[in-house]
């Protein structure tokens, strides 16, 4: 099997992470219930696909920390080496006992869950986080990238503008967790990720980081120069890019999410939305382009761009994720799609 062997280097860490890193939160039960097996093997593919270490994105929020369960035996499961799988753990939330019909943090979300799980932004609680995390991995294997769990979303829940200031002083105080963390030696990296990549900018000024997930903020569809220029001021800082939701919750590949909204074609709100990937899907099958190999590599051509998250349910979809960080993408596709205004005319690096 060829398999994906390239790797780059996260800031000036000294960890190297391949062009692909695996979301696991179908690991958790998102939307459903996935048999043993099904997991066991999405997680044989993955390190059958890629050379090793292996990157697993994951979180105490995924099924309130089933995620990481399974993550920790499906690994001992296959007999996979600590050196041989890089874990990234964001952390915010911690398990609780399920006292309730279904989970409160996020009813409707997660399938099957017997925990719940309660958010924690503050210095002991990222420690409370990271060392049941450890726990929950069954203890060979631990977390060696770290970051705050959405912290766009914990800032936005704010009422007012103080309020908005106690929290961000919360985030803060979870960021110097994360780098004593580092400084014992117990972590590697710290980053951000967040879906407000504002946020994320208000964050880089407040503390150190090593690496950048940006989720539906940086796409073919959506990439605006202000924030091309953030990240050309974070790579001259020797801070990585991750992409991450590339593909808008699954609406440019055809789904019928879009950023995890439901979105229709007789809503004259969406309209714009499903015209634009209509003219993509006409490009695409115009140059023999497949429409989640282009979503991907746009994303690549951006330099600071090391990685992109993807993620799935089904473990014959893990070689098609490892293809779309090879695609070669011809050059008069980004040209048609230029011309056609798909894709900003000032966009400089396709």
């Amino acid at each position: 099997m060829n398999r994906l062997t390239s790797k780059s280097p996260m800031g000036r860490t000294g960890v190297e992470i391949p062009p692909v890193v695996f979301g696991t939160s179908c690991l958790g039960n998102l939307y459903c219930a996935l048999p043993d097996d099904t997991k066991l093997n999405i997680m044989r593919e993955m390190f059958e696909r890629v050379e090793a270490p292996v990157v697993l994105d994951s979180a105490g929020k995924y099924g309130a920390g089933l995620a990481l369960e399974v993550i920790g035996r499906g690994l001992a499961e296959l007999g996979v080496s600590r050196d041989d799988v890089l874990i990234s753990n964001k952390l915010a939330w911690i398990r609780t006992p399920l006292t309730t019909a279904e989970p409160t943090f996020e009813p409707g979300v997660w399938d099957g869950l017997e925990h719940d799980a309660v958010q924690k932004i503050s210095y002991r609680g990222i420690m409370e986080c990271w060392e049941q995390g450890c726990e929950l991995l069954g203890g060979t294997y631990t977390p060696r990238v770290v970051s705050v769990h959405d912290p766009d979303e914990y800032l936005g829940a704010a009422t007012c503008r103080s309020e908005r200031q106690d929290r961000m002083g919360d985030i803060v105080e979870a960021y110097r967790a994360l780098h004593d963390l580092k400084q014992r030696g117990e972590a590697k990296a710290v980053g951000v990720g967040a879906k407000d990549w504002h946020v994320i900018r208000e964050l880089a000024a407040e503390t150190d980081l090593d690496w950048v997930m940006l989720a539906c903020s940086l796409t073919v569809m959506h990439h605006p120069p202000e924030l091309l220029a953030f990240i050309e001021e974070l790579t001259g800082k020797g801070v990585s890019i991750i992409n991450s939701a590339v593909f808008h919750a699954g609406f440019l590949t055809g789904g019928a999410f879009y950023d995890y909204r439901k979105v229709s074609a007789a809503d004259p709100a969406d309209a714009l939305l499903f015209s634009w990937r209509e003219r993509f899907f006409e490009l695409c099958k115009q140059f023999d382009v497949v429409p989640a190999e282009a979503c991907v590599q746009f994303g690549m051509t951006i330099p600071g761009v090391i990685s992109t998250a993807l993620n799935t349910s089904k473990p014959e979809r893990i070689a098609d994720n490892v293809r779309a960080v090879r695609a070669e993408i011809p050059g008069e596709f980004w040209h048609a799609m230029k011309a056609a205004g798909l894709i900003a005319s000032g966009f400089p690096y396709v």
